[in-house]
């Protein structure tokens, strides 16, 4: 592992020179962050952020481009004030993109985290990480509807983490 012509060895610089208190103090801080990137917590924590935040987009996009109403039964939404069509709508959307949101944070901490779990008892980084963790994920997802419904989605995650893996990892 190198850093950046540091040897922690013996504390000096790559011409033999001596290291000042701030270098040796940067160089040990990059190797805490390094080694804090590289945990599963953090990687778990950081794949449902940014799944929360992808999500939270995707759901807003797709709650405006809906063609159904939120109100159903007697009155129809174009019948409203307008202040009261963008007041029903904006709910509306909201309240999907927040579910896109929490959906889309769970499945990536969920896959993320057990994938990182897989590498580090495999001690491998391969494709067989990503289907494992695929499988987990799909099953442990799916599970509340019964044995079936979690094969399907463990076979379906798996499949699809496979197919991901497979074309990120072409030359």
């Amino acid at each position: 592992m190198s850093f950046g012509g540091f040897n922690p060895l013996t504390g000096r610089g790559p011409n033999g020179e001596a290291i000042s208190a701030d270098d040796l103090q940067q160089q040990k801080m990059m190797k805490l962050m390094q080694a804090g990137m590289e945990s599963c917590p953090f990687k778990t924590v950081l794949s449902g952020g940014a799944g929360f935040a992808l999500g939270g987009v995707f759901g807003l996009f797709m709650a405006s481009m809906s063609y159904d109403t939120p109100l159903s039964g007697t009155q129809q939404l174009s019948s409203l004030p307008l202040r009261q069509q963008l007041k029903v709508g904006f709910k509306d959307m909201g309240a999907r993109s927040w579910s896109s949101a929490k959906n889309f944070g769970l499945v990536g901490a969920i896959f993320s985290g057990t994938e990182c779990c897989i590498e580090g008892f495999r001690a491998k980084n391969d494709i067989y990480n990503g289907i494992a963790a695929g499988c987990i994920t799909g099953g442990a997802l799916a599970a509340p509807a019964g044995p079936q419904a979690a094969a399907i989605g463990c076979a379906g995650f798996a499949a699809f983490s496979a197919a991901i893996d497979y074309y990120l990892r072409m030359d």
